[in-house]
């Protein structure tokens, strides 16, 4: 689970640094690499830890970002807010659902991707930038079915 925990982290920051870096140009392949991966982890934690330990997790993350790199604050602030209401969305969709663990991760995925893929972007480059948003919400639900695909059998 600390490995888990660790990626999660690992990969969230990552993201987080990329954008600072490259700008909104590197944010689909950053939502197919590292937020699909968080998205997966985040159920594949679901089940393993309490919504407290997560939140404190995703605020972590966000702190971790700002330290690396203090200019990349209103990512990590972006970054914070976005993954908390996805985290809260996805939480409560992958609750709901009945099924398999994998049925469970990509539908809750979906609705997660949505709300991450809006609220991301927007508020890290004060602009509402629809092409963005569509090839993150794709890349990242794509990206999490194939996390989802390849940690299936940890769950």
């Amino acid at each position: 689970m600390f490995l888990a925990i660790g990626v999660y982290a690992f990969a969230m920051t990552a993201a987080n640094l990329s954008v600072a870096a490259f700008g909104p140009a590197i944010s689909p392949l950053n939502a197919f690499l590292f937020i699909g991966l968080d998205l997966v982890l985040r159920d594949w934690l679901h089940v393993r830890i309490k919504l407290w330990e997560m939140g404190v997790l995703i605020v972590f993350t966000g702190l971790l970002t700002y330290l690396l790199n203090p200019a990349s604050g209103k990512i990590a602030i972006a970054s914070a807010v976005a993954f908390t209401a996805a985290a809260i969305v996805d939480w409560f969709v992958f609750a709901k659902l009945k099924g398999s663990w994998v049925k469970r991760a990509n539908g809750s995925n979906v609705a997660g991707a949505a709300v991450d893929s809006i609220i991301f972007p927007t508020l890290a480059f004060g602009v509402l930038m629809p092409h963005i948003v569509l090839l993150q919400f794709v890349a990242k639900v794509f990206g999490g079915f194939l996390w989802s695909m390849i940690i299936r059998n940890k769950a």
